[in-house]
């Protein structure tokens, strides 16, 4: 079993991010093998708020070059978190 700050790598920092909290929704960067029940309990024992759903999304990697060589960065994965009613991520 994965720990919770093995699952959860980092928050998104981004613009969509920004403006999708006032939603109570928050993006966070997380482990490619983790699944939706693993980020929902992650989210709930780090930051001790309720969750009500989860989304996930692959980002795939984009081709790159250094020089003559050709390559691709890796690919991640990407989970929106909706949290209930009355929770929130204290951002500050």
């Amino acid at each position: 079993m994965m720990e919770n700050y093995n699952i959860i790598n980092t928050l998104l920092r981004t613009e969509k991010g920004a403006i999708m909290s006032g939603r109570k929704q928050y993006l966070f960067s997380v482990s490619t093998s983790a699944n939706k029940i693993q980020i929902k309990k992650a989210v709930e024992n780090i930051f001790k708020v309720k969750v009500k759903n989860v989304n996930t999304q692959v980002v795939p990697g984009k081709p790159k070059r250094v020089r003559q060589t050709w390559g691709n960065t890796p690919e991640w994965k990407k989970a929106l978190v909706t949290l209930k009613d009355g929770h929130k991520i204290d951002l500050a």
